[in-house]
């Protein structure tokens, strides 16, 4: 069984997604451990009334200082045990020093369809530049943002009308069906890349 910790900053819709998902019998993974770099983020409510530990590092103290503040977050990561870390809404960059710590073992789910539109802003990037299709990738982290091996995407049709915010909603569904699949997969030993229509 591998154990999974889950970081995230804030509602941690697609955590809950992971967290169910791993819940049903014959997944090889379960979940040890929820972290916030937020100690008021809603996600980690949902996660302790679900069954599963929950630890915070509010990040602001820290400044600039992103290796002190990663020291700190590893302290619960190292405690749980954990064998994978998903990133799943995480809102912090993670320095080369901490993401070589977990190379191979560290996954994070992207709005868009990588190689296009890394960091920010990913919906309103696919309307300006008047793509037909939008999506969200999940792949291995790596130094690089939003680089490393993908592992999986889902694609959803750019409709007319749409806005950043109709087009996040959808794609958003389909993050919470994209991740559990990929970790499902990955957790077993394989590294196949999952994708959904």
């Amino acid at each position: 069984m591998k154990r999974v910790a889950i970081l995230i900053s804030g509602g941690g819709s697609n955590m809950l997604a992971l967290v169910r998902d791993m819940a049903q019998p014959g997944h090889a993974a379960m979940p040890v451990l929820v972290l916030s770099n937020d100690p008021k983020a809603a996600g980690l409510e949902r996660a302790s009334a679900l069954g599963v530990p929950v630890a915070a590092v509010d990040h602001r103290p820290f400044a600039k200082d992103r290796e002190a503040f990663e020291a700190e977050l590893l302290r619960p990561i190292l405690a749980s045990g954990a064998d994978i870390l998903c990133l799943a809404g995480f809102m912090r960059v993670l320095t080369p020093g901490f993401v070589h710590r977990f190379s191979g073992r560290m996954l994070n789910i992207h709005p868009s369809l990588l190689p296009k539109y890394p960091g920010l802003h990913t919906h309103q990037r696919a309307l300006d530049a008047g793509d037909a299709e939008a999506g969200c990738t999940v792949h291995e982290v790596t130094p690089v943002l939003d680089d490393g091996p993908i592992l999986g995407q889902a694609r959803v049709p750019v409709e007319p009308g749409d806005t950043a915010e109709t087009l996040a909603a959808r794609v958003l569904r389909e993050e919470h069906r994209l991740y559990p699949a990929v970790l499902r997969r990955y957790a077993a030993g394989d590294r196949t890349p999952v994708w959904l229509p």
